[in-house]
C-alpha cells in the first residue's frame, strides 16, 4: 500500500505538465491572500515583514523552480511547503483578526 505523499508524487510525476499551471495559479492565489491577511493584521512592523518576506520568498521561489526546469522531485516537495507554509499564515493572521 502506498502512502499518499508516494502516490501523489506519481501523479505528479505522470502529469506534470499538465500540473504546471494548475499549481502556479493554485500557489500564487494562496501567496496573495496570505499576503493581504499580513499586510492586515501583523501589528509588530518587525514581525509584519518577516511574514511577509517569508509568503513572497516561498510563492516566488516555487515559480523560480518551474522556470528553472528541476527534477519533479525537488519542485514537489517546494510546492507542499509553499502551499502549506502560506495557509498556516492565512490561519495565524486571520486569527489575529477577530
Amino acid at each position: 500500500m502506498k502512502s499518499l505523499y508516494q502516490q501523489a508524487i506519481k501523479d505528479f510525476n505522470e502529469n506534470y505538465i499538465l500540473y504546471i499551471p494548475l499549481t502556479i495559479i493554485l500557489q500564487s492565489c494562496i501567496g496573495s491572500i496570505a499576503a493581504m491577511y499580513i499586510l492586515m493584521n501583523s501589528p509588530n512592523e518587525a514581525f509584519k515583514f518577516f511574514e511577509l518576506t517569508l509568503c513572497v520568498v516561498l510563492a516566488m521561489g516555487y515559480n523560480a523552480v518551474i522556470f528553472a526546469q528541476l527534477k519533479t522531485k525537488i519542485i514537489f516537495p517546494i510546492l507542499l511547503a509553499s502551499i502549506t507554509i502560506n495557509i498556516l499564515l492565512i490561519i495565524v493572521n486571520v486569527y489575529q483578526l477577530s
